[in-house]
């Protein structure tokens, strides 16, 4: 099984600052050298086929999982299904690729015009972070909509996203932009504070979170 990942301060300040200016990071794929995490999409159902061979492999990966119930002949039961559909991850340089396209029930590294584009690290970490601690969670749909928000305090401190629901607490949703998928979470509204609208034409990739089940992952 791979090591847990970790990205070199350098390079995550780098990245860091293309970001802030709206800047793509799909540049760093041009580095075949320098592991970084990409979106696998697999085919219908094989997430955890993947995941498998992957541990074979030795190659670094995260599979999210939640619980889902569902009913069973006269009974409801939990049954842990992927976060997100026909996706997982993988922590590993381009060189290697060939390792990871081989992988039966891999379908593609998702990326721009052919070239896998790597999933900026704030993503990750706080994918990994829900999971780790299993907070509540599901699957929801992309959005790109609404007012950007970032949590002030908690195991989430920093991570940003879009406000869909207030009332007693708020509803924030925390895309990973790669995979066009989302997840939410209930936050304390006393837990988050505005962002200040980014000019046209910039963007900064955000992350997925949701509400449910206890979810997690496997390493």
């Amino acid at each position: 099984m791979g090591t847990l990942w970790e990205c070199p301060t350098r390079l995550q300040q780098q990245r860091s600052t293309l970001v802030d200016r709206g800047e793509s990071t799909g540049m760093f794929a041009e580095s075949r050298e320098q592991p970084y995490w990409y979106a696998i999409q697999t085919r219908s159902r094989h997430e955890k086929v993947v995941r498998d061979q992957l541990a074979a492999k030795s190659i670094t990966h995260l599979l999210p999982l939640w619980r889902k119930r569902s009913i069973w002949r006269d009974r409801v039961k939990l049954v842990e299904v992927p976060l997100f559909n026909g996706y997982l991850f993988g922590y590993f340089a381009l060189r290697d690729k060939i390792a990871v396209l081989e992988t039966v029930g891999v379908a593609r590294l998702v990326g721009i015009n052919g070239t896998p584009v790597p999933i900026p690290d704030e993503q990750i970490v706080a994918v990994r972070t829900m999971m780790e601690h299993r907070l509540p969670c599901s699957p929801h749909p992309y959005l790109v909509e609404g007012m950007r928000v970032r949590i002030k305090s908690g195991l989430l401190a920093g991570t940003e996203g879009i406000l869909i629901e207030k009332k007693q607490r708020h509803r924030l949703v925390i895309n990973v932009d790669i995979i066009h998928q989302a997840m939410t979470i209930d936050v304390d509204s006393a837990a988050v504070e505005p962002l200040a609208p980014r000019p046209p034409g910039t963007s900064k990739p955000t992350l997925g979170s949701s509400q449910c089940v206890p979810c997690h992952t496997t390493l």
